[in-house]
């Protein structure tokens, strides 16, 4: 079944666009947008997609004050503490031409980029204050957030995209239990899947496009929690590398591209299980009634909240696997509950965490 025009399409792998390629490099290796010191916009195109993944309504005069607003404090913030030169024209622009102007070279690009990083910033931190002034509860705020991950999903499935398997939910309190038991950092705050869905594809050759897809309709690229992915599904270079279009590009991205899996710092898992995980800051769009209840204060901050949420997603062949022998999800329970249980009598901490990555042999 063909996708309708509301959904769009999978992008093929002899489509992307360095940008593309770039933004599906972060999601993997879990790196910071910050660090990057371009962007690789070529068209009005890019920038509109970003703004809406990231829930802002460009066409919407509030939603264009606010952009300008974010803007605006972020130029007084590198004026203030850095006093940092900005031509006229820069901070005149707008979001979308800075985001095309940070795409581009020379004193303007990178007075953009800079620009845009400290608007980065600015933007999540009013968006977490946000969060804590509106007068709802975990369970509704997570309800928002299922709302628009399942319209997504649902619309995914509907036009018939290579995605089997579709499975969400919250983290119960037994298993929260367990888990912050398990943890060297025992705060509630360090368990990022309270919220977590799972996309099993058909094939391993739809992953990447099913990823690029999600961080357009879904979770913004930039919005990906830095340190916290897993990659143990491929090498990211030999994967490029065997591709001829994604070759070429590998040169042009702006960061080092390793070969190396990106590992699981749990010790419960066991080596041979296979998965692509990342946390997001999923950006919401608080509905009107809501805002409505905030306090008055909180008005300046706009509609937009960020909820983390985990994302797994694996192939059908390799979802199979894992539930075989000691990578099975009861085998890692069972380890996992092992160890809270010496734990709680013995005060013994779980094993070290494994190094982060491993590098191809």
């Amino acid at each position: 079944m063909p996708p309708s025009d509301s959904v769009g399409r999978l992008k093929r792998l002899d489509e992307f666009s360095r940008m593309d390629l770039e933004s599906v490099k972060l999601i993997l290796r879990g790196d910071s947008v910050i660090d990057w010191h371009r962007l690789h916009f070529d068209s009005e195109v890019g920038p509109a997609e970003l703004l809406r993944a990231e829930e802002f309504h460009p066409d919407n005069p509030n939603d264009r004050v606010r952009l300008d607003a974010i803007k605006n404090e972020a130029i007084n913030y590198l004026r203030r503490h850095f006093d940092f030169p900005i031509p006229g024209p820069v901070a005149r622009a707008s979001v979308e031409e800075l985001l095309l102007l940070a795409s581009g070279k020379g004193h303007r690009q990178l007075c953009a980029c800079t620009i845009l990083k400290a608007m980065h910033i600015i933007h999540h931190v009013d968006g977490r204050e946000l969060l804590y002034s509106i007068p709802m509860s975990d369970q509704e705020v997570f309800h928002l957030v299922e709302e628009k991950i399942y319209r997504v999903i649902g619309g995914m499935l509907a036009s018939g995209f290579p995605i089997v398997e579709f499975v969400g939910g919250r983290k119960n309190k037994d298993s929260l239990y367990t888990k912050l038991l398990s943890k060297a950092d025992t705060t509630a705050s360090a368990v990022y899947d309270k919220l977590r869905f799972r996309i099993v594809t058909r094939s391993p050759d739809d992953l990447v496009p099913v990823l690029h897809y999600l961080s357009e309709r879904l979770f913004p690229f930039n919005y990906v929690v830095p340190g916290q992915s897993i990659n143990t599904m491929f090498h990211f270079r030999s994967y490029c590398e065997a591709h001829p279009h994604l070759r070429p590009l590998l040169k042009e991205l702006q960061t080092n591209v390793d070969d190396e899996l990106t590992l699981s710092g749990n010790s419960f898992s066991d080596e041979s299980y296979r998965v692509i995980q990342i946390v997001v800051d999923l950006p919401v769009r608080l509905p009107p009634e809501v805002m409505e209840m905030a306090p008055p204060a909180a008005w300046a901050l706009g509609p937009i909240i960020f909820v983390l949420c985990e994302f797994q997603l694996v192939d059908r062949e390799t979802e199979f696997g894992n539930e075989l022998g000691e990578a099975s999800h009861a085998r890692y329970k069972e380890r996992q509950k092992q160890a809270v249980m010496r734990r709680l009598k013995l005060g013994v901490r779980p094993m070290r965490e494994p190094p982060r990555s491993v590098r191809k042999k």
